[in-house]
């Protein structure tokens, strides 16, 4: 029984905890109302039977719990007498039916008040992991290799933060709405990322992240159907999800793109991303961040074998890229982008102009990608030197032996 109140949870905690948050205007206070809803399901449904609605009844007794803590602190009347007037209007809680809209409103409320822009990166991921996700901290902590009191304590202030600056419960509008979106599109991103390519620890990659993120992204192209980048984020997530079974060989390591069995990628994960990219697209906007490097992606994705992508394309696409959203890592991916269409002296000119860019000092894939380029030039000793001290940099353990056995056969 327990592990069917936790799947209800999973799929109900977003909406639960917005829909109380709209009501409290106080997320930390929404989950912890939500949280006493779990609490009276766990102790009452493996005797009375999951209800016909289990959404609704957790959300009726989160409700009488916020009233409860209203009678209790003896303030906010005027909220009081309004829930009140709304339950005694509703029907028992098994029947009690949210509206959808307001359902939908609520979560992207929550979406982007988890990610706000007052939260440190680390809160805004752990809150819309526990709010949006309905992870616990210890899965949050086992996810990112991290203590589960660190996530706590991250969560907690992320709460006390949110409360302490008044950030409102709603959906921005105007000039703040793009920006708020961005630290939104973010997280879930970073998210994606470290399912897709683990920053450290024994695991090349963590498939609970990967689908928890595209979860996100796909809620969210469902909320803001109007957002390109929102559409070009899904796109991007849902082509790269489709190399999952290919990317990591009989024994976990790691299978470079070029060497993968393109016969194992997903065609209905392509096929997904191909479709949110015609809808942002369709919008009609220029292209942003996410839209181009989906677009880049699906070059990918077309090309039945590795010596069939269109890296000229490829090429052209970082170039935009770069100028829309300029950034070292841009400038890295063009480094491989041109070394494939243009030959790797071009690309390695590139890369060579990044040695002493401070924010890719310690960025394992700096060195990695020169001692590809040095390799495939003939510059075997150079290579090998970048190889290596790729591998010490990275603390991935399979990443970390891919490069030390690249290294070691140019040795020979």
């Amino acid at each position: 029984m327990h592990a069917g109140i936790d799947a209800v949870w999973r799929l109900e905690a977003a909406r639960i905890i917005a829909g109380l948050a709209r009501m409290v205007h106080d997320i930390g206070l929404a989950e912890e109302l939500a949280q006493d809803a779990l609490v009276a399901a766990l102790e009452q449904w493996p005797e009375s039977g999951v209800p016909d609605n289990p959404g609704a009844w957790l959300m009726a007794v989160g409700k009488r719990r916020a009233i409860d803590r209203i009678r209790r602190r003896q303030r906010l009347e005027h909220k009081l007498e309004e829930i009140g007037r709304d339950l005694e209007t509703q029907a028992p809680p098994e029947l009690d039916v949210p509206d959808e809209e307001h359902i939908e409103d609520d979560v992207l409320r929550l979406v982007f008040t988890a990610c706000h822009p007052v939260l440190s990166t680390q809160a805004r991921v752990a809150l819309t992991l526990r709010m949006l996700g309905g992870l616990t901290t210890e899965e949050i902590a086992r996810a990112f290799l991290t203590s589960e009191p660190t996530v706590a304590q991250r969560i907690v202030r992320a709460k006390r933060t949110l409360s302490d600056a008044g950030v409102p419960f709603e959906v921005p509008e105007g000039p703040d709405r793009a920006a708020r979106l961005s630290s939104v599109l973010e997280v879930i991103y970073l998210i994606f990322n470290e399912g897709y390519t683990a920053t450290a620890g024994d695991d090349w990659v963590r498939a609970d992240l990967c689908q928890e993120a595209l979860r996100l992204g796909r809620i969210l192209a469902e909320l803001a159907p109007g957002e390109p980048e929102v559409h070009g984020l899904a796109a991007l997530m849902e082509i790269q999800a489709s190399r999952t079974r290919a990317r990591t060989g009989p024994s976990g390591e790691p299978v470079p793109l070029a060497d993968q069995d393109r016969g194992r990628w997903d065609r209905l994960l392509i096929h997904r991303g191909f479709a949110a990219l015609l809808r942002a697209k369709a919008i009609g906007e220029p292209p942003g961040p996410y839209v181009l490097q989906a677009a880049i992606a699906a070059c990918h994705a077309q090309a039945p074998a590795a010596e069939d992508t269109d890296w000229t394309q490829i090429a052209s696409l970082y170039e935009i890229l770069a100028t829309v959203a300029p950034s070292p890592v841009v400038e890295l991916n063009r480094a491989v982008a041109v070394g494939n269409a243009h030959g790797p002296a071009k690309g390695l000119e590139i890369a060579d102009a990044l040695l002493d860019e401070p924010s890719l000092r310690d960025y394992h894939l700096l060195p990695s990608v020169r001692g590809d380029l040095l390799a495939r030039l003939g510059r075997t000793a150079e290579a090998r030197e970048q190889f290596e001290r790729a591998a010490e940099m990275t603390r991935n353990a399979p990443e970390r032996k891919i490069l030390l056995d690249r290294a070691a056969a140019l040795a020979t």
